[in-house]
This record gives structure tokens, sequence and C-alpha cells, in this order.
């Protein structure tokens, strides 16, 4: 930790002039900017760099190598150009989201007020420094770790380092103490001044600030690779070891046959472009950035392309409790009148009633009254002073009682707020004749004041029973996490001012909590439906966190356990089993930002894909470790929002639910273009080794290859891969993180369609040369359009259900693959029609049996693709799925 006191080696400033400028200058020099460290942005060059760091890249780039040693120029250009535009999609995407963050960073600097040789100045906050003296107020950010010297009814909210909703009252003299203890005059950079104003000897600046601390924590939680990035690589490494494996096998074979080594290593390089889509990373990126631009429409930034799918594995949902679940701000949650109880809003006709008697109005005139806090309904955000009395006077708006009209009459006298009485009282004047004193605080306190007036006028004291009764009522309220009030009254003659807290009458009880977004409940209530567990972490009091967790239905009403802080390290410690403690419970409590980090770890290390959710400087290491992190924008603090890869602009956990969805709809289109380019591929591949081993050579040539791959395979997969999805994704599980991109069934039926493909291809190109005595550059022509059109239908076999008839499909309805698959037929039809085309591509003329012969493969994958599609979709319906799906068969032929 920060040390929290002054250092030895500075003296005391004279407080009444603050720094001389000279002097300031010299410290700033000494102890550097007051700026918590930031992940530097990397630079363009280092961006760029990293587009290049895949081994398809390395593959392609030694097949253009290889080319050109050939003189094959015309291929080894285009191999190249294949690679400089996916590198130049990738930078331009990644190098447009790291600037958008910069912009926020440059929105979010903030101005302090420090005293300057004897005068008031205002200095953006980073130039503030060790032994400044920081003048604050309410509505201001605190700029730098300070130790208080003046302090009048300052209360600040330091919930983005503690968790706590409830604000802190900052008295004299400070005692070093943990920030989740922190009573005394210390005050630390980011917290938020809601009450009072405050004098202070800053004592630690930039990375000698709790700040700066929980920042360097930050840095050393490293970031895994997200699930995608891990099976996109998986998939890569897998389609790089066929490619080297059949184009060795055919090496190998052709140098035992004695073919020409030149010959086999152009073949070996055909090989290599027809094995590997090129497109996939491009599509990927693209699908991804898509899915990126929808959820901006849902006010959701994303930082890294790849986190948009990660949601739509995480089956894990770490949340932060205030700011988050909550609104960071006090309500009225429970009213408690001598005649009657009051929980907010009233519903039944018989609250409402009660709300509108003379007992409650009397309880609204003293809330009013004795309160120093402002709040207008019209604007509520630009509401002052201490929470509870900002929801006080909320309550009387809501209320429509006449606040105005109270607050006009002339106030006397007041007695402050302290420690040992904990109580507030006012003296106001009334408009006939006589006084009124207004006071509040502890329940136990205002109850033996009320009991000795009693006793005092003659009039029979609370029984003791009655007062034991409202202890226990408070008692109650506090175990469920509220924050309670009591309020008195007392009218007298005249107008003395001295013992005010005296001879009450009792008025009732006032209960508070931090109210829940309206949006949470049906958002978790989504989470729950999709089979992803939402858990709370906090450093706010274990009942608090409880009775919220109940609130927002992410704990049953019957859930008592929490964990706190204090427990956690044992639980951590022992092995995961069924019945551990961790798995009953989803309440974590008096967490410190290291605790987050070890309970991520501990579930990343079960095999879970963790998700938190947070908007204080205590979550941004959490966020970070996640393997996806999102950060509150709106209300939330710039460090959390570095450390994110998504960042709410709305505040709002219903964007976290459609972030989700949208997470899980592009892994299902991902899967989907993928078996779509790998099946395409390995079909070129196929055809390729096929005629090799036969004895003929260069049925297809490199640049074929490749316009194809550039062509059939990136606008239909692209296609694909923006598909809108399933409207019941979100009652589906989430997919298996450890499962493969292509698992066995994929690998399987991708290879069929293949073997499909090449199959009437290669009888085609046999029909061709021995029954109708075509010549090789016309049967490579017709072969070239014959794959060229298998691909292309092909793509409606990417069916998303195998239980809807085949033309209500995801496939069919969507637009983007009808345009893409005009786009190819025009782009196929030019590379017939133009010379330049057919000189670079070998294109001859067809004749109308030619070009006969190039529809019959597309017209057995139209005929035969669907039987395969439903033979290897029933082989991965698990057992228990079988027979519901033949109940379903059976009632349908009924």
């Amino acid at each position: 930790m920060p040390e929290l006191s002054e250092p030895k080696s500075i003296a005391q400033p004279v407080r009444a002039l603050g720094l001389t400028e000279a002097e300031a200058r010299a410290r700033q020099q000494r102890y550097g900017p007051n700026a918590v460290e930031a992940t530097p942005p990397d630079s363009w060059v280092r961006v760029l760099l990293r587009q290049f760091r895949s081994l398809i890249v390395a593959v392609l780039s030694g097949a253009a190598i290889f080319s050109f040693a050939f003189h094959d120029y015309a291929e080894g250009y285009a191999i190249l150009a294949v690679v400089l535009i996916n590198a130049g999609i990738g930078f331009w995407l990644e190098w447009n989201a790291q600037a958008s963050m910069t912009a926020l960073r440059r929105l979010g600097q903030t101005t302090a007020r420090v005293l300057r040789e004897g005068q008031v100045r205002a200095i953006p906050s980073d130039e503030v420094t060790v032994g400044d003296v920081l003048l604050v107020e309410a509505g201001e950010v605190v700029a730098a770790d300070s130790r208080l010297f003046e302090a009048q009814q300052l209360q600040v909210n330091e919930s983005t380092l503690t968790g706590e909703s409830m604000p802190v009252s900052k008295t004299l003299p400070a005692t070093a103490v943990p920030p989740t203890e922190q009573t005394g005059g210390l005050l630390f950079k980011g917290t938020a001044v809601v009450n009072g104003t405050g004098r202070a000897t800053v004592t630690g600046v930039g990375g000698g600030t709790q700040l700066g601390e929980i920042a360097r924590l930050m840095q050393q939680a490293e970031r895994t690779a997200t699930p995608l990035e891990a099976k996109l690589a998986r998939l890569t490494r897998q389609l790089v070891m066929l490619t080297v494996g059949l184009a060795g096998l055919y090496v190998l074979l052709g140098l035992w046959r004695g073919k020409p080594v030149h010959l086999l290593l152009e073949t070996a390089i055909v090989l290599a472009v027809a094995a590997i889509p090129e497109g996939m990373a491009i599509v990927a990126t693209l699908a991804l950035a898509y899915g990126m631009l929808r959820l901006a429409h849902r006010q959701v930034l994303v930082k890294r392309l790849a986190a948009v799918e990660t949601l739509g594995s995480t089956d894990i949902i770490f949340t932060d409790k205030t700011g988050t679940l909550t609104q960071n701000q006090m309500a009225v949650h429970t009213v408690w009148l001598p005649e009657a109880q009051l929980t907010f809003p009233p519903t039944t006709g018989h609250m409402q009633a009660v709300a509108a008697g003379e007992a409650y109005q009397r309880l609204l005139r003293a809330a009013v009254l004795c309160n120093n806090a402002t709040y207008s309904s019209a604007h509520p955000e630009a509401a002052l002073g201490d929470p509870l009395e900002v929801a006080l006077l909320a309550l009387a708006a809501e209320s429509h009682f006449a606040v105005a009209d109270v607050q006009a009459m002339t106030r006397l006298a007041e007695q402050p707020f302290n420690s040992d009485t904990r109580l507030m009282a006012t003296l106001h004047r009334q408009p006939n004749a006589g006084s009124l004193v207004t006071v509040k605080g502890a329940a136990e306190d205002v109850l033996r004041l009320c009991m000795r007036q009693q006793a005092a006028t003659g009039a029979l004291p609370l029984a003791v029973a009655e007062q034991a009764e409202w202890l226990l009522r408070a008692e109650q309220l506090a175990q469920t996490g509220l924050r309670t009030l009591a309020l008195a009254q007392r009218i007298q003659t005249d107008e003395n001012p001295t013992d005010l807290a005296r001879d009450l009458t009792w008025l009732g009880m006032v209960a508070f909590l931090d109210p829940a977004r309206p949006e949470v409940i049906p958002a978790i209530e989504a989470c729950q439906r999709a089979g992803i567990r939402v858990l709370m972490v906090t450093g706010d009091h274990p009942a608090t966190a409880l009775t919220v967790a109940r609130q927002v239905h992410l704990a049953p009403e019957t859930a008592e356990l929490t964990i706190t802080g204090s427990e956690l390290a044992a639980l951590l410690a022992q092995p995961a089993v069924p019945g551990h403690g961790l798995q009953q419970t989803c309440v974590f409590a008096r967490v410190s930002p290291a605790q987050k980090l070890d309970l991520i770890s501990y579930y990343q290390q079960q095999g879970h894909v963790v998700a938190m959710i947070g908007d204080g400087v205590n979550d941004a290491p959490a966020l970070k470790k996640a393997d996806i992190g999102v950060a509150m924008g709106l209300h939330g603090t710039q460090v959390a929002s570095e450390a994110a890869s998504l960042v709410l602009r709305d505040d709002s956990f219903a964007s976290v639910v459609a972030a989700v969805e949208q997470g899980r709809i592009i892994f299902t289109n991902i899967r989907r273009f993928v078996l779509y380019l790998v099946s395409c591929n390995l079909s070129e591949l196929l055809v390729v080794l096929a005629a090799g081993l036969a004895g003929v050579d260069s049925v297809l040539l490199p640049l074929q290859i490749l316009f194809l791959n550039l062509l059939t395979d990136v606008f239909p997969a692209l296609a694909l891969s923006v598909g809108k999805g399933s409207r019941h994704v979100m009652e589906q599980p989430p997919h298996d993180p450890q499962s493969p991109m292509m698992r066995p069934t994929d690998w399987q039926l991708a290879g069929a369609y293949a073997a499909l493909m090449t199959a009437a291809l290669l009888g085609c190109y046999y029909v061709a040369r021995h029954h109708f005595g075509f010549g090789p550059a016309t049967a490579t022509t017709i072969l070239f359009y014959g794959l060229a059109t298998a691909q292309l239908v092909h793509v409606s076999n990417m069916a998303g259900s195998r239980h809807r008839h085949f033309t209500d499909n995801d496939v069919l309805r969507n637009r983007y693959v009808w345009l893409a698959l005009a786009l190819c037929t025009i782009l196929l039809l030019l590379s017939y029609y133009l010379p330049l085309f057919r000189q670079l591509l070998g294109i001859q003329p067809l004749t109308l049996p030619a070009l006969l012969l190039v529809l019959v493969p597309a017209g057995a994958v139209l005929g035969l693709g669907p039987l395969l599609h439903h033979i290897f979709s029933w082989r991965k319906l698990p057992t228990r799925h079988i027979g519901a799906v033949t109940d379903r068969v059976a009632a349908r032929a009924v």
C-alpha cells in the first residue's frame, strides 16, 4: 500500500499561503506528474506488425517466395496482395478502436483547486504535487491523496475504492487505516466529495496514491487469449499441418516416380494455396466488426474485436454491486410510522391512504426541515448534499409535499450531527407563533430523548416493551442491509435555541437502500435462462449485498449464505468438489481488489470463461484479468474503462445481455462460415492432389485457386458471418470453451462435402477429355467454372437449423447471401468476357456441351449436399435428444 502520511523529507507547508510556484515546479520534477500510469497505446508500427503474426501469413509468404524463385511473378504478386489486404483490414479496425479510447481518455481530464502563494488557483489535476494545499467541496473529485487539516461537514463517496455506496464522514485527526475502514481525515485520489468543504495537504500523487497502487495491480494482471483467438489459432495450425503433410507426401511420391523437382514444387505451391482459406482471417475480422457495429447501436463500445465472441462462451459473470446492479444513490425503501409501515412506492389503496395521513405529513415536514441538501425534481442529477438527505427531499417531492413552502420557514439554529450524539437538530420559526424543533439520527438515541420528553410533560412514557419493539424494528432493517434514520420533533412557545435535542415527540423511522437498476432483473433472469451464473462481488457489507442480490433475483429469497473476504482465502485453498462453499453462494462481500483477482483465477482454472462487470477503480484489476471485462462508461471511472474490453455507454446491465446474445450469434456464424471455407478449400486440395497422383498435371492454376478463394470463399462466407441468428439463441447453454472451432463431426462433414465436389469435378474433367475430346486448357476451364458454381450453391448447405423446412433457414433468409451470390456470378461472367482476366486465369472459350458440364457439380451439391447435412447433423445429436426428435417426426407424419 502507498504511504498515507506526509514524506519526512517535506516540511509542513505554510497552510495559509500554500506552495510557491518555484517550489511546486521543483516538487513536480521530484515526484513526477499526478497521473496514474496507464498502459501506453501501441504505435502504428506495432499494430501493423501484429497483423503479420500468423501461420497462414507465413505459409503464404513462403509460397510467394517460391513463386518469385520460379519466375511466376503474377502468382507471387497475387499471393502477396492477399496477405497485404488481410493485414490492412486488421490494422484499420484495431487502430480505430485504439484511437477511440485515446479520445475517451482526453475527455476525462479534470482540474483541481489549490492554494499557491496565498491565492486559489485552478490547475490541471496532473500538475498537483506533494505538499500542495488542496481545496475540495461538494461536487468535486479529489485530485490526489491528501491529509485534511480543515473540514466542515465533509463527506466523501469512496465507492470507487471500497464498493461502499454510503459516503464517509471526514473528521480530524486522521488515522492511517485501510480504505475499507477509513473514517478519518484522509482523502483519496478519484473519490467524489458529496457534502461540505475542506482543505488538505497532498501526501501522494500519481503512482504514489491508492489509485496508483490499484493501477499497478491492474498492469500485473495478464490478459489471456480469448477463446475465439485460441480456436482460430488451433484451426490454423491444423490446416497448416494438413497442407505441409499432403504437399510433402506429394513431393515424395513425385520424386519416387522421377518427376522434375521444379514441377513438384510448383504443384506443392498450388496445394498450399488451395488448402489454406486465405479469406478466413478477413471474414472473421469483419464478422466481429459487424457485431461491434450492432453493439454500438446498443451503446456498447468494443475495444477488442475478439471480446465480442468471448461473451458468447461466458458461463460466469462477476458483477460489482454499487453503480452496476444499483444506481449508486440512496432512496427511501421503508417508512415506519407509529401506526403503519409503508414500503415504497405504496401500491395498495390502504398504503396510499396512510401516505396521505397527518402522521406521514408531520414526518415529511421534519425530514425537509432537518436537512441541508439541495434537490430539484426537475433536475435530480444536480442534487448536492448527504445522499440520505437528498433521498428525504426526493421522497417529499414524490409525495407531492409542499417542500418550497416548508423550506421557507426561517431556520433559527442548528445542532450539527456528530459522532457523540449521533443526531442532528434544527430550530425553525413557525408561521403563526412559537417554534418547531426537528431532529433526525440513530433510532436508539432519538428514542431515548422521546421517552424523556413524555415523562417530563407528565404523559405516560413509552413502555419498555414499546421501546424494545422499535429498536427491534431498527435492527431488523439494519440486518437486511438498510440504513435507518429516526425522526422526531418538539413544538415550543419560545425561540430558545439551547439544548434542542430534548423532550421530543417520536415521528417514526425511515429506511434507505441503494435501489437496483430497473433493467437489471430481466437481464439477470435472461442470463440464468441462458445457463450463465451471475455472481456479485463487492466491498460492501454482507447484509447489504445479500439484500440487493435478492432484490434483483440474483439470489433466491431463502438464500442466507454470503462469503466475505476474510473467509475467501481458506475456501480458495480447498479442492473444487461438488458442495464446495464457492458453489453454494452467489454473493461475495468485503472483497478487496486482490481477492477479486483470486476469485477470477480460481474459476478460470476450473475451465470457466469469466466475465467481470464493474465501474470503480477497485474493479480495474479484475476487469483486466477476466476473459472479458465490461466497464460502465457513463458514470464509471477512467481506470475501469482502460482495463475493460467492452465499455457500456449507457451503464445498462441489459446491454451486457445484448452483448452475450450477439457473441453467441457471432460464434455460430463464424463456425458456419469456417465449415464452408474448409469444405471448399478441401475440395480444391483434393482435386489438385487426386489429379497429380493420377499423373494429370496443372488441372487448376495457382491464380485460378486464388481467384476462387478471394471470390467464392470471401463473399458468401462474409454473408454467412453477418446473419442475424436464431431468436432462441439465449435459451441454449453457452458453447463449450474447450470445444474446437471444427469438431470431429465438422471435419467429417467438411470432408464429405469436399469428396462430393471432388468426385463430381473429376468426373466432369474425365468426360470433357475422353468423351467430348476437349484439350487440357478447355478441360481446366470447365473444371474452374464447375468448381466455382459448386462452391456458390454449396452455401445453401450451411442451413442454420436441422429441424426446419429446407426453405426456412437462416441462410436463405439472409439477404446478404443472395447479394453475395449475385456479385460472385457477375465477377465470374467478367472473368470470362474480359480479355485481361481471361489471359491471367488461362480461360478458354466454352461450347454448349462444356457449359452443361460446368453445371453438373453444382447439381450434385444441390441434390446430395442436404442429405449429407442431415446424416451428420443426426450424428451430432446427443443421445438424450434423439428420442424427442423421433417423437416430433412421428407426430408430423400423423
